[in-house]
């Protein structure tokens, strides 16, 4: 058996020699970067340069379902620059920005590249994915398949009977108010952000499923918001459940591919093959500023509504205090106090959408840290969300 491993690992590495030599760029960078740290939490800041653009692409760390585009791209017209007091380079820099697109009023006002990224790239979402989610839990509503955000969570998930899910609400599980016990530190790897991903499902149990329903109770449900991924993760399963379908066929159906994305996305699958709905759909940041728009045109496709008349004011509402002035947190959405709303992910992702403006502010990152704590990346990026507002109110005078 040993003669046997060992004579695979030289056949392996002997491949990865030879692709590494024969490939472009790009190719050559991540092979040079491949992680022996399967969690991403842990990698080094050129592992995750290398791999954030390519999370799909190499089989021994992720697999994925592919999120099919239509045949015509919604048009993105470009618009006059906007002139901003940012220097953008410096900015970009710091923030450590692979992509930067803002639409306002349907025109591109401006796009940039960094990290040696491009437009036709693809890059991972990490929470911005919950937004995502989210949304197809309305257009479910809307198709019929669940009746109701107050209906029990095991109602739809039969493998959660007997946990303390049967106790907690579809609207519950949306704005993280389950009062279920969780861990998010995305620096301990004994947290339950850290644990659940390489959880070992038992026989016939989604991994999401199995490791959830061990956990316990801390707050009556209802009564106290903790960000939970792995509660949007359940929300993933129970859309699937729902519709009988994968998330991203789902998604592809009613959004990606009739609404008009520019380009196939992808959705990474946990160990038992469904997608990791908190996380990780890689895709174009021009498709991700696509969504922003859905967003603020209604939700609509060829003028019809995906979602159910008041979903998105309902999603895009405060619906949970998150213990920080003039923002909550809706359905899986990040709200604030001015009607603005935000999908947010670790390292620097996002999708910033004003209504009051018209605006879309799409991006991609890779910030030191996972969390802007103990840095002042997540307080420039507010800052330059401002300041992109008032440039914009500074045009309308």
């Amino acid at each position: 058996m040993l003669k046997w491993i060992s004579g695979l690992l030289i056949v392996v590495l002997s491949a990865l020699a030879l692709a590494y030599f024969s490939a472009d760029k790009d190719t050559r960078r991540i092979l040079a970067n491949l992680p022996t740290d399967r969690d991403v939490l842990f990698w080094t800041t050129p592992q995750r340069d290398a791999l954030f653009r390519a999370l799909d692409w190499i089989p021994v760390i992720s697999m994925s379902n592919t999120i099919e585009a239509g045949g015509t791209a919604f048009p993105l017209p470009q618009g006059d620059t906007i002139d901003l007091p940012v220097d953008i380079d410096a900015y970009m820099s710091e923030q450590r920005t692979a992509g930067l697109v803002i639409i306002q009023d349907g025109k591109v006002r401006l796009e940039r590249y960094g990290l040696d990224f491009d437009a036709e790239g693809r890059w991972t979402s990490f929470s911005v994915a919950k937004s995502f989610t989210s949304t197809l839990v309305g257009a479910a509503i809307k198709d019929g398949f669940i009746k109701s955000i107050d209906d029990s969570v095991s109602d739809y998930i039969p493998g959660l009977k007997g946990s303390v899910y049967d106790d907690v609400s579809i609207r519950q599980l949306l704005t993280m108010t389950s009062g279920v016990k969780w861990n998010e530190d995305y620096e301990d790897r004994d947290s339950d952000v850290a644990r659940f991903n390489a959880h070992e499902a038992e026989p016939g149990v989604d991994a999401t499923v199995s490791y959830m329903r061990t956990l316990t109770r801390e707050a009556p449900a209802g009564r106290q918001w903790v960000y939970k991924t792995g509660e949007t993760n359940l929300i993933g399963v129970l859309v699937s459940s729902a519709t009988g379908k994968p998330l991203s066929e789902y998604l592809s159906e009613k959004i990606w591919a009739p609404f008009g994305m520019e380009q196939d996305a992808s959705w990474l699958l946990g160990s038992t093959g469904h997608e990791i709905s908190g996380c990780c759909i890689q895709a174009a940041t021009r498709d991700f500023a696509r969504f922003g728009v859905f967003m603020l045109g209604g939700a609509k496709v060829a003028g019809k509504p995906v979602l159910p008349d008041d979903w998105i004011a309902a999603a895009t509402t405060k619906r949970a205090d998150i213990g920080y002035p003039g923002k909550g947190y809706g359905y899986q959405w990040w709200t604030y106090d001015d009607g603005s709303f935000a999908a947010q992910g670790i390292f620097g992702q996002g999708i910033f959408i004003d209504p009051a403006r018209n605006l879309v502010i799409a991006s991609n990152s890779n910030w030191p840290k996972a969390t802007s704590r103990g840095t002042k990346v997540g307080a420039q990026r507010e800052a330059f969300y401002q300041s992109v507002q008032a440039a914009i109110d500074a045009e309308v005078k």
